[in-house]
């Protein structure tokens, strides 16, 4: 685990009144069901000293996506909320963090391709688990303490674990795309109604642990979406340059 995240849980379990029980019981679970993962190989050698694209679901991600249609080669980690969009676009995600709650049929899809799936394991989302038989490249993650085929990189929501994913890998660059952490929820983010106020409240948690990481991480931290302090804020004709 990166150093410091033992002090970061704590802080999530108090702040969103979580259960550290439940996230226990939730990853043995999923370790239950990977009987067979992936070689962690092999999610280093898809990341190590390279260009990464991390993309989540925020409101930039409609502007981004005719941008990201010209970077085919480029290692795309991407937010489950974000996956659906990006199929639809023929963008192939490389790399898929997942709770799960993204669209189901999307996730089935790109589980039976190459692209890795990294999920993750906490109390509510026990009931979804069962989803990982349906992923053909597949390890578990876990807030809590890492165990077996349960791994912890760090990390929030799927979009900021992306980030910690990427960086625990020692990506050379990491550039993040609809990433926007701001009073907006992106159309692609299936937030209801009567979830807005939790799911800004995550963004929010989420934009400080990147912050944290910032000054923690080897890798250089780029970002095309909102301002996230650490990271340089780049445009989208900056691309070409920094890649």
């Amino acid at each position: 685990m990166i150093s410091g995240w033992n002090k970061k849980y704590s802080e999530i379990l108090h702040e969103f009144k979580y259960n550290e029980k439940q996230d226990i019981i939730s990853a043995i679970i999923l370790d239950s069901i990977l009987r067979k993962t992936i070689p962690i190989k092999k999610i280093s050698e898809q990341i190590k000293g390279k260009t990464v694209f991390v993309i989540g679901s925020g409101p930039s991600l409609s502007l981004a996506i005719p941008i990201l249609k010209n970077f085919k080669k480029a290692v795309k980690i991407v937010a489950d909320s974000a996956v659906k969009p990006l199929v639809e676009n023929g963008i192939k995600p490389d790399i898929v963090v997942t709770d799960l709650d993204g669209d189901k049929d999307s996730l089935i899809k790109v589980g039976k391709t190459n692209s890795i799936f990294v999920v993750h394991a906490h109390g509510d989302n026990i009931v979804k688990l069962y989803l990982v038989e349906n992923f053909k490249n597949c390890i578990g993650t876990t807030q809590s303490k890492p165990f077996k085929n349960i791994h912890n990189f760090g990390g929030f929501t799927d979009g900021d674990r992306a980030v910690f994913l990427a960086s625990h890998f020692d990506a050379k660059k990491i550039i993040l795309f609809g990433m926007d952490f701001g009073k907006k929820i992106g159309k692609y983010s299936q937030t209801k109604t009567a979830e807005r106020k939790i799911k800004l409240k995550k963004l929010r948690k989420g934009k400080s642990l990147l912050e944290w990481l910032s000054g923690k991480t080897r890798s250089q931290l780029f970002t095309t979406s909102g301002t996230i302090r650490g990271f340089e804020k780049i445009s989208y004709s900056e691309l070409d340059i920094i890649i």
